[in-house]
Formats: structure tokens, sequence, C-alpha cells
């Protein structure tokens, strides 16, 4: 087996790639996202304590 044989991959190497390729972007893209969503929730959470000791005032 060479290696044009291995990254041919008997014919079906578009596929296998392409599924490689767009496992690896979401792999890359979920902590970033899930970076993102924790900031949002923490700054929804100050804003509504910050809201709720005003009001207790």
């Amino acid at each position: 087996m060479s290696v044009a044989e291995f990254f041919n991959m008997g014919g079906y190497a578009l596929y296998v790639w392409s599924s490689f390729g767009v496992t690896a972007v979401l792999m890359l893209a979920e902590p970033i996202l899930l970076r993102q969503r924790r900031r949002s929730v923490l700054q929804r959470v100050r804003r509504l304590h910050r809201i709720q000791s005003e009001e207790q005032q």
C-alpha cells in the first residue's frame, strides 16, 4: 500500500477526509462557543444580581 493509496481511501477519500475535517472544525468550535455562552450567562447573572440588590435598597 502506497501513501497515495492510503490518502485515496479506496475511492472514498472525499467522504472520509471531509468527515474528518468537519469533525475537527466542530471540535475546535465547541470550546469557543461554550466560552462565549459562559460569558453571556455570567453577565446576565451579574446584571440580575445588581438589579435585585438595587431593589432591596
